[in-house]
């Protein structure tokens, strides 16, 4: 089945370049493994090179910066770790606070890096869940 066709909804309200990184990548990856889970992980991969997710959609990453967002990202598949749930982990103290501040995260003023990303975590999937319903 075509990426188009099965689009998660967070890519659905992302910029087109995201739809487009997210489909490509998925498209190979089920020429590869065969549709499954696999597949999306591989899309989700490839996406979070370039981009974070905000809310309940995805953004270019700050000052247009590539690469992998969280320590999974970066090992081999197996490995274990967390995933930092498209939060991109290596961006700066102040672009995090900025997101936070967007995402309207309290108390984010007193919080160190670790506690933005948690809450910017937990910010989305409030966001993602309400946007779903």
């Amino acid at each position: 089945m075509p990426a188009r066709e099965e689009l998660p909804s967070t890519l659905r309200r992302s910029p087109k370049d995201a739809q487009e990184t997210w489909s490509k990548a998925h498209d190979s990856a089920v020429e590869t493994y065969g549709e499954g889970e696999r597949s999306h992980r591989t899309a989700y991969a490839a996406l979070k090179h370039k981009y974070e997710k905000v809310g309940d959609h995805w953004e270019r990453k700050e000052g247009g910066r590539k690469g992998p967002s969280d320590p999974r990202a970066s090992t081999p598949r197996g490995r274990g770790g967390r995933t930092g749930e498209g939060v991109d982990e290596n961006a700066s103290k102040k672009h995090l606070y900025d997101v936070a501040q967007r995402l309207d995260v309290p108390g984010r003023s007193k919080m160190d890096k670790g506690e933005l990303l948690d809450a910017i975590r937990k910010a989305n999937r409030s966001r993602t869940r309400t946007s779903r319903s």
